[in-house]
């Protein structure tokens, strides 16, 4: 205990004489038009929380949650237990976003980034323009029914247009959507593999092998099944196609 009473007698000084200069650089300048701009390391406070919020923002205004779905039930049906890992899978579903996204992200780049670095634009102009191409991506996808839905709940029933909606309904429908998609997805590729099951347990039982798990035997079918018809071509190619029909 006394040692640690020395060293907070030894570092508070020091820390108290840091921290007199750095309140001089939380400041707010307030422009002749009206406009505001923070101080620098404000403005890295407000990015280092931002970036804190990316993986959030990553499953609720991007194609990632349907495509993770879809490869965790795909997986589940061809009952190859961790084969392929939950890594593989997610990084699947994180490569295969970056490039179903990828006109989002650029028309991001192009209308709010470009003009943020150029100094062209407010934080605030550029928060804007950054929400625009996820806003249209969002409402290209959500349902009519979950949106009506949380429009009842929040009491906020009549927009006159898409762009009135806000984001904070807007994220809750989409993702909400996107679960509904993703499992109606995954029930139609469970199918093929829950016949070629019950075939394998029908001829089973007809044998007499009671003792004998179909899984086993149904494995190797599913995977040449799935082999025959390249199956990752035409769900990757399906995911794909599904958000910009």
């Amino acid at each position: 205990m006394r040692f640690f009473s020395l060293i907070l007698l030894v570092f508070l000084p020091m820390m108290s004489a840091l921290a007199v200069p750095g309140l001089d650089a939380i400041s707010v300048t307030t422009a002749a038009n009206g406009d505001e701009t923070y101080s620098v390391t404000l403005q890295v406070l407000l990015l280092m929380t931002l970036l804190s919020l990316l993986p959030a923002a990553l499953l609720m205004m991007t194609s990632f949650t349907r495509i993770i779905i879809v490869l965790a039930l795909l997986r589940t049906a061809m009952g190859t237990a961790q084969t392929p890992t939950t890594q593989v899978l997610i990084g699947i579903a994180l490569f295969l976003t970056f490039f179903i996204m990828a006109p989002v992200f650029e028309q991001v780049y192009d209308d709010a980034v470009i003009p943020y670095l150029a100094e062209e634009a407010s934080v605030a102009e550029t928060l804007e323009a950054a929400s625009k191409p996820f806003r249209a991506f969002m409402i290209s996808q959500v349902r009519d029914s979950d949106l009506q839905l949380f429009s009842e709940l929040s009491g906020k029933e009549e927009f006159d247009s898409a762009e009135d909606v806000p984001m904070t309904l807007l994220m809750p429908a989409f993702i909400t959507s996107e679960i509904k998609t993703g499992f109606q997805i995954g029930f139609l590729v469970f199918i093929p593999f829950l016949v070629i099951d019950l075939v394998v347990a029908s001829a089973l039982m007809s044998m007499g092998m009671v003792f004998l798990s179909p899984i086993i035997i149904s494995l190797p079918f599913k995977i040449m099944l799935f082999v025959l018809v390249d199956g990752w071509v035409l769900l990757v190619g399906t995911l794909a196609s599904s958000f910009y029909v």
